[in-house]
Order: C-alpha cells, then structure tokens, then sequence
C-alpha cells in the first residue's frame, strides 16, 4: 500500500488535509439554497464512503509495503472494526451539528468555534494516545488556537452592536458540535497500527480504518437526520423527495464528502510520520481556508462593524502562529 514515511513530506499532506476540510462546506453553502440540507447530507456521506473504497482499492493495495486492503480485512480483530466504526459514529453526530451551526451562524463562524474547539480537545486527546511531540509546543500552539476561537465569536458577537441578527443558538451548537469532533479521531488512530510499514496483527491500516469509519458515516446517518430536521427546514423543504432533487446537486453532495473524505485519508497516512496529535492539528487548521471562503466568498461580514474586522484580524494571527508552534513540535 502506499504510504508516507517521511516528516517533511507529511507536513505538507497535512497542509492537503488542512485545505480539504476547509473546503468542504462550500458544497453545502451552493446546494442548500435549493436543496434540503437533509438530502444534501445524505449525498454528502454517500460521498465519504465512496472514495474511501476508491482509495482502498487503489493506494491501499499498490506497492509492497504494508497489508493490501482485502488482506488487511481478512486478519482484522472485530474490536478493532468496531473503533473504527465508532469513529463514525461520533463524527457523524458532531459533523451534523456543525452543518447546523454554519445554516444558523455561518461557514466563517462555525467552523472557527466549532472546529477550532475540536482541534484543542483533539489534540490533547490524541497526544495522550500517541505522545508524539514536544508537549510545550504543541500546548502553546493549542492556546493560540484558543484563542483565536475566542476572537472569532467575539467577530460575530460585534454584529448585533448594529443591529443585524445573530445566532446565539447557532454559536452554542457549533461549541457542542466541536467537543465532540475532537473525539472520533481517538477511536479511528485507536483501531490503526502503529508501524504502517509491518502493521501489528489485528491492528488495520489506514486504508481500511477509513472505509469503516465510512461506513459508520453512512449507518448512523439515519439516527441523526432528525437533528438537522429539526434545525434547518425551511417550510418547502417537506415537498422535496431525494428523487425530486437534480443529479447535479446530488452530485454535488457527494463531491463535499468526498472532499472531506480525502483530508481524512491525508491526515490518517501523515499521522504514520507526524504522530496523531500533529496530523489532527495541522488538519484542524482548516478553519483559517473556511473563514477565508465565509468572508471573500459568500460575504458573511458584509456590512459588519469595523471591529469585527480587528477581531478577525487578530483570530487569523493567533490560528497561524497556533499552527507554526504545531508544525514547530515535532
């Protein structure tokens, strides 16, 4: 299978990651004007499964390093199977309440709240797992990424000093959303081995943990549609069946999770060179590409007050210089 062995080489992969996992939502900004933001998600984790058997078919069985995919499977421990699958799981409830938030808050709020919230706990989360990484380092660079979120609600909160509405449900549910994102990782990394090179018995390659953790996307999707009922239907959407809605916005769906999907494989085969911690983080820093996207893009800050533009000045600075310390520990 194909794999990364070098440090230099996995920081950049993470940069790949960073750029996926901030992109991601453009799909669901574009779709969701027409299309339920029901439909679209479930397109959006038919996309996440997908490529990851693409990829395991393809990467994940190349090469002479390793356990091909379908080998790998055959010698895998059910438990191991299971962490994947729960990593799914519980990427699947927090993800779902992280599209709330960017319906109710904005992608260039939610995103930096919710996922800058999970990269912290992540971090810390996936360091005790895999203590790799200068620990000062890595909690200096976690405290600017702190702080960073706190500028960026306080960005949203300047907002209502003239009088144009905000969310304070939408901020809530994207905290609640990243506390737990920065869990699902653990079980993935829990479930993986450690040498990709000759993988333990029992232990899965990365190739393999991600088409589980696809398929615990897609499985309990299901169970957690009626939180996104809940919070984004618009009147018109209960006449809208998932056959009424275009191929081309179908497709669109899938692309999202596809793009999430392939930052989720670059993080998985950094973490072989990087360690969990640095791979999860750097990927994390996907928020400063959603903001980027929330603000030039879609103009969330349109007309907002010019302190707004200071405090996302200041999240900018401290999500970079956050990032460097990471990249920094190891």
């Amino acid at each position: 299978m194909f794999i990364i062995s070098n440090y230099p080489l996995a920081v950049t992969v993470c940069f790949l990651t960073m750029l996926c996992w901030g992109s991601w939502a453009n799909t669901q900004k574009l779709t969701t004007q027409s299309v339920p933001t029901t439909i679209y998600y479930r397109d959006y984790t038919y996309g996440i499964l997908l490529l990851s058997l693409a990829l395991a078919f393809t990467l994940g069985s190349i090469g002479n390093h390793g356990r091909s995919f379908l080998a790998d499977l055959q010698q895998a421990a059910t438990h191991n199977l299971f962490y994947a699958l729960a990593g799914g799981f519980v990427f699947n409830i927090a993800n779902i309440l992280i599209v709330v938030g960017i319906e109710l808050a904005g992608l260039s709020v939610a995103m930096p709240v919710g996922i800058g919230l999970a990269l912290i706990l992540g971090v810390i989360v996936n360091y005790i797992l895999s203590p790799v990484g200068t620990a000062w380092l890595l909690a200096g660079g976690v405290s600017l990424i702190f702080l960073a979120v706190v500028f960026s609600a306080m960005a949203y909160r300047s907002k209502a000093s003239i009088g144009q509405s905000i969310s304070t449900q939408g901020l809530v549910i994207s905290l609640v959303g990243g506390f737990l994102m920065s869990f699902f990782f653990y079980f993935v990394a829990k479930a993986m081995a450690a040498d990709f090179v000759n993988p333990a018995p029992g232990l899965l390659t990365p190739y393999t943990a991600l088409v589980f953790f696809g398929i615990g996307v897609v499985v309990s999707t299901p169970l957690f549609i009626p939180i996104l009922r809940r919070f984004t239907s618009k009147p018109a959407d209960g006449e809208i069946g998932y056959s009424d809605v275009s191929g081309r916005s179908h497709r669109i769906g899938m692309l999202g999770g596809m793009i999430w999907c392939l930052g989720m494989a670059s993080s998985l085969l950094a973490s072989g060179a990087a360690g969990y911690a640095i791979s999860y983080g750097l990927g994390q820093g996907a928020t400063i590409i959603a903001v980027f996207w929330g603000i030039f893009i879609w103009h969330e800050f349109r007309n907002a007050p010019s302190m707004a533009s200071r405090y996302l000045m200041l999240m900018g600075v401290c999500y970079v210089l956050g990032l460097v310390l990471i990249i920094s520990a190891k």
